[in-house]
């Protein structure tokens, strides 16, 4: 029996991206290898209804102590819970979402790279925004015993940026939630078309409204496509979004571009499956989990052919060049006009997305525990 703690932040703190993984990852392993114990480290928690995973018996919340550290959150996930951490004796620590506590940790330590865009593509960041995430990174990486990277795309980025020993890094797919496992209901499917207003024929794009995710070259598309076929966009509004929706005015479509900022997440099933097909153009992704989400529920999906959606999609997505609104018009357009190549693409994206699973991902995270607990013992001749 292992006693495994968790930084829990994001599991609590955010609803899409790293708060999935997370929770996901948590969940998977607390109920795959029940007979460990599992300590959650969190600066806030609250009940909410993708919180449940924290009800399990063999979940323990720490939260900061002292009125300071509740104040001073980032400090106390730095260097304060070190007495906490240690007084748990704890057999190893998962950073989930990039970072490891600069404090020393009395255990195995290992950490899970998601991607380094702000290396690759640093004019997306503010320039302070990339300091501190580099260091993060570069701590994380020296300090782990073992590193989990969610592509190879990823792991290949850790090598060429930090130089590290590649066999210090184990690459382990993310899986996406289990909600997409199954057809939304009739009821789902009212309630998601009542409340965005949904229309006979759209199409949909997921993600964040920001300069990355690339919608524009999607709303750029939007005019070669048949004109009763609308562009849903389910993410977080950024500045960016504005650009977008001047965009869309200037290319007289913008009665055809909606824009969802704060989506139900429980209602992304029922969505995709009255949407003809799922874009997702991103210009660079550590994985790209809207891809596996649309694949493994069902819908085809219209993609980048570059950096890990490749990895993700697997031979069941479109790719396309995210440079050019006429490839991502002209395959969208593919999608839309044959049966045939939706089903195709829809049967070849349930076999792909078995190896994602959770519980094969979960037996995979927790290889790498084990082998990350001999290698700290090793080293500490325990």
């Amino acid at each position: 029996m292992y006693k495994i703690g968790f930084d829990a932040k994001r599991a609590f703190k955010n609803f899409s991206g790293l708060g999935n993984y997370s929770r996901s990852t948590i969940s998977s392993l607390t109920k795959l290898f029940n007979y460990n114990e599992y300590y959650l480290y969190t600066p806030e928690y609250r009940k909410h209804p993708l919180h449940k995973f924290a009800e399990a018996s063999n979940i323990t919340i720490r939260k900061p102590e002292n009125f300071l550290e509740r104040k001073l959150p980032w400090l106390w996930r730095s260097y304060s819970l070190k007495s906490q951490l240690n007084n748990e004796t704890l057999d190893l620590w998962h950073g989930l979402s990039g970072e490891l506590p600069l404090c020393p940790v009395n255990a195995a330590q290992v950490v899970t790279i998601h991607d380094l865009i702000f290396l690759r593509y640093p004019k997306f960041y503010k320039p302070l925004d990339r300091f501190f995430y580099r260091k993060k990174a570069e701590h994380a990486v020296k300090n782990a015993n073992k590193i989990i990277a969610i592509s190879k795309q990823t792991a290949d980025d850790i090598v060429a940026f930090f130089g590290t020993d590649r066999s210090k890094i184990e690459v382990v797919y993310q899986s996406c939630d289990p909600q997409f496992y199954t057809k939304a209901t009739e009821e789902q499917k009212e309630a998601a078309i009542k409340k965005y207003n949904l229309p006979k024929r759209f199409i949909v794009a997921m993600g964040t409204v920001e300069e990355r995710k690339n919608v524009a070259n999607v709303v750029k598309a939007l005019p070669k496509l048949p004109g009763d076929v609308k562009l849903f966009c389910f993410g977080k509004w950024t500045p960016y979004a504005m650009h977008v929706n001047m965009l869309a005015e200037k290319l007289g479509v913008k009665d055809r571009v909606i824009m969802v900022h704060d989506a139900d997440f429980s209602l992304i099933p029922a969505v995709y499956s009255l949407a003809e097909c799922m874009v997702y153009v991103s210009l660079f992704e550590g994985f790209g989990i809207p891809v596996l989400e649309g694949i493994t529920y069902g819908i085809p999906v219209v993609t980048s052919g570059g950096s890990s959606m490749l990895e993700a999609g697997g031979d069941s997505a479109m790719y396309v060049n995210p440079d050019s609104p006429s490839d991502i018009a002209d395959k969208i357009e593919m999608v839309l006009s044959s049966p045939t190549l939706k089903h195709s693409m829809i049967e070849r994206g349930y076999a792909h997305a078995k190896d994602f699973r959770n519980d094969k991902v979960a037996e995979r995270v927790f290889a790498v525990y084990q082998k990350a607990i001999d290698n700290y013992k090793k080293e500490n001749k325990i």
